[in-house]
Parts: C-alpha cells; sequence; structure tokens
C-alpha cells in the first residue's frame, strides 16, 4: 500500500507540471434541441450516471416516478419503476415498486450488465434491504437476500455496504425504514463492504468498516476520533478491482473545527485484497474508470488545485484533466466507441443564476461544446435537488439527464449527440 510521504511527494514532484501549461479551451455552444420523454404531474428521474439506464438495443429507458413533495423520502413512500419505449412516442408501463431509495441514487435501478432482459433495484422486506431482479419480458422476478450498490460489467456479482449506515450518517444517500444497529460504534467491525453472486445471493464480508478506519491518514490514527462509513462504490471496466469511498466525519464537532466529512479514495481487488489509498487528500468527490487501470476524479491533491484528475491505479501516478475546460466538480462519464476521447459531464447550480451546464470536452484538443444551461429554481436544494446526472446510451450516441428546468418540475430528457462525437 502506498504511504503518505510517497503520494506528498509523488504530488510536489509533479506539481509544476500539473499546472502547466494553462491554455483555453475551444468553447461552443449546441443547437441541437432536448426532447422531454417524461410528462407530469408526476416526478420521473433515473437518478446516477454510472449505470445503464438504456437496454442494449436502444429502445427502453428506464425511470423512477413519485407523486410530487419536496422532502426526505420516508419509510413508507414507494417510487415506481417504468419502462419508457423510446420508439412509440414515449410510452411508458410500470414493471415494479421499491421503498428503499433517495432523490440522489433512487433505488439504484439499472439494467443488469450482459442481459438483454432483466433490470435489477433495491427494496426493502421488513427488517432488511433487498435487491430485486426482473425479466421484463416474462415478468419472472427473484429477490436477492442484499442491496446492491454496484454491478459488475460482466453481471455476475454486486457490491454492496449498508444502506442503514450511509443512511445514519449522511441521509438522503441511504434508505429510510431501518435503523444502523451500530449507531454507537465509530468503525464497527462487523460492517462493511459485501460481495454478491447475482445467481446465487451468497454474500460475503470481504472489508470491514474496522479495518479501514484502522488505516492512519495524513492526521494519524483516525478510528476512535471520527465515525466511519463507505460510499460510492464502482467496479472496474474487467471486473477485477473496485474503487470505494472512505468517509468519516465528526457527529459532534467542537466550535471551529470541521463539520462535514473528510474523504479516501481506496481501489481493492474484488475480493477485497491488494487494499491501494489511491487519493489520501480528503476532497475526492465524484469519479469514473477510464479503463481497467485508471480513474478519472474531482478532488484537490494537498498543494495542488481542485481539478479532474486522471490518476493510475496502485501507483502514485496522476495528471490534471481539462483544467480550463472543466474548472468546477461534475458527474463525469467517458463517452463509448470514442477511445476514451470524450467526457459528457455537468456542473452544479451557479450560486447566482442557479444555471446548470450540460457538455461534451474532448480530451486530446481540449474542445468544449455547451449542451445545453438549465435553470434550477430554488426549492430544488439539499437532498432533494435535481442534478442532471447525464448518462450515455451504450452506443454513444444519445445523452439522457434529470432536469427541473420546465415549469418547476424534475422530469426526464434526451438529447442525439450523434453529429458531435461521430462528426455525423
Amino acid at each position: 500500500m502506498s504511504t503518505r510521504r510517497q503520494f506528498l511527494t509523488q504530488s510536489i514532484a509533479l506539481g509544476s507540471s500539473l499546472l502547466l501549461p494553462k491554455f483555453a479551451s475551444a468553447k461552443e455552444s449546441s443547437s441541437i434541441p432536448f426532447r422531454v420523454i417524461t410528462k407530469g404531474p408526476r416526478r420521473h428521474w433515473f437518478g446516477y450516471y454510472d449505470k445503464f439506464q438504456i437496454d442494449p438495443t436502444g429502445r427502453f429507458a428506464l425511470v423512477m416516478e413519485v407523486d410530487t413533495f419536496m422532502r426526505s423520502p420516508m419509510e413508507t413512500d414507494t417510487v415506481r419503476i417504468k419502462l419508457i419505449d423510446l420508439e412509440r412516442g414515449y410510452a411508458s408501463r410500470e414493471i415494479g415498486t421499491s421503498t428503499a431509495w433517495g432523490w440522489q441514487q433512487g433505488c439504484m435501478l439499472q439494467w443488469l450488465p450482459g442481459s438483454d432482459n432483466e433490470v435489477i433495484w433495491n427494496d426493502r422486506e421488513g427488517d432488511h434491504f433487498v435487491s430485486r431482479i426482473m425479466n421484463i419480458e416474462t415478468g419472472a422476478m427473484r429477490t436477492l437476500p442484499k442491496a446492491i450498490y454496484n454491478v459488475s460489467p460482466d453481471g455476475t456479482f454486486a457490491v454492496g455496504t449498508e444502506f442503514s449506515r450511509i443512511q445514519y450518517m449522511r441521509p438522503g444517500y441511504g434508505y429510510a425504514g431501518i435503523r444502523d444497529p451500530y449507531e454507537g460504534d465509530k468503525a464497527p467491525s462487523e460492517i462493511g463492504i459485501y460481495r454478491m453472486d447475482l445467481k446465487t445471493g451468497a454474500s460475503e464480508l470481504i472489508i470491514s468498516i474496522a479495518e479501514i478506519a484502522g488505516i492512519p491518514t495524513k492526521d494519524g490514527i483516525i478510528s476512535d476520533r471520527y465515525t466511519h462509513y463507505f460510499n460510492h462504490l464502482l467496479i472496474s471496466p474487467d471486473n477485477r478491482r473496485f474503487i470505494f469511498l472512505h468517509r468519516y466525519k465528526d457527529r459532534n464537532p467542537l466550535p471551529g473545527a470541521r463539520k462535514g466529512f473528510i474523504t479516501r479514495m481506496f481501489v481493492a481487488n474484488v475480493d477485497g485484497s491488494d487494499l491501494f489509498v489511491i487519493d489520501d487528500s480528503g476532497n475526492t468527490s465524484h469519479f469514473i474508470w477510464k479503463d481497467a487501470s485508471h480513474i478519472t476524479a474531482w478532488t484537490e491533491p494537498e498543494g495542488l488545485p481542485a481539478a479532474f484528475y486522471e490518476f493510475k491505479d496502485k501507483t502514485n501516478e496522476f495528471q490534471i484533466i481539462g483544467r480550463e475546460a472543466m474548472p468546477v466538480n461534475g458527474h463525469n462519464t467517458y463517452i463509448p466507441h470514442t477511445d476514451n476521447e470524450w467526457i459528457l459531464n455537468d456542473t452544479y447550480p451557479d450560486k447566482e443564476s442557479r444555471m446548470q451546464t450540460l457538455y461534451l470536452y474532448h480530451v486530446p484538443t481540449n474542445r468544449k461544446v455547451i449542451l445545453g444551461e438549465l435553470y434550477a429554481p430554488p426549492r430544488f436544494t439539499g437532498e432533494w435537488r435535481c442534478d442532471l446526472h447525464p448518462r450515455i446510451s451504450r452506443d454513444g450516441r444519445k445523452v439522457f439527464f434529470d432536469s427541473s428546468h420546465e415549469g418547476h418540475k424534475r422530469q426526464l430528457y434526451l438529447i442525439d449527440i450523434s453529429s458531435i462525437v461521430f462528426d455525423e
């Protein structure tokens, strides 16, 4: 495992090359119109940007639907899972429901990788969270005994962590209805990250919270100083490694102390072995696998500017990406079939104008194409804000995103980017 000293040494050594040269990106705006594919009065969205929303054929889109309200979900609130037919006037049909969901990541709804007709999502049964796998053609459904956080690209297994712990530490990112049984334990050894077989449902704890909390940070031993949890798990494209964020915070901070959570980004083998601290800055935010050995993440390494950085797994090597074109945090994704030359990204609402920007970035030429600037009404804030969370279709031609810019309603939109990305 890398040491903090090695990380800092590498940061200092690379500092000047990371900051220079500065050059402005070639920025342009697209005139391609958006199409809304859902309609009110109910609210519709999909959630996070690192899952398959569109089936392999490109015809069907998954969405979630709820009645109109602006508050944290309660255990009795049900989200309806729907299938949108993109070739038949956006006709929809309900295929299931869930009482385990949040505004940002929903119920982890997605097409099961490797399948043409199966969908997976999280739900609640009594005193525990589960996951459902449904065949949309036959209606057959099976239930697995644990909730999923991320599914392997080959669709054979998932990794997960306890959503009751996430809800306790950061309400809105876990699920209501089940209390964390380890609330009084800052770093429990009984829970953490588990791996589950998607055929049998067999699962095992592969990394405990206590194990990671016991690994010193730049501030020394932190297992007893803070309360710890895991969030944002993502398996590598070759199914061998996965990222997870170790987050911790003081639930009763003294005056002047940091109140929010602190973050370390780890990478490990999918059996929990070969742990590596890839970003110990405390500032890791959104990230995506570029390929099986490189990760692009928004962070702020010590002594360096906040930006998107490309990290090489199991090394201290990293480089800044699109500093001028992508100057603020966003939900970044590489567009398939472009040799990772194009990045799809967004921004949070500007504090003054409340505008969110949806854009493309071409890495080799530093070209930035703004797809749209969308107004986020002020009441869409905090836990129930409506981030764009742009997702790309599997052929790389269509972008799908959530937005509240029309009529103060949360709905789902698409835009065809073929003419930009593939020069058509």
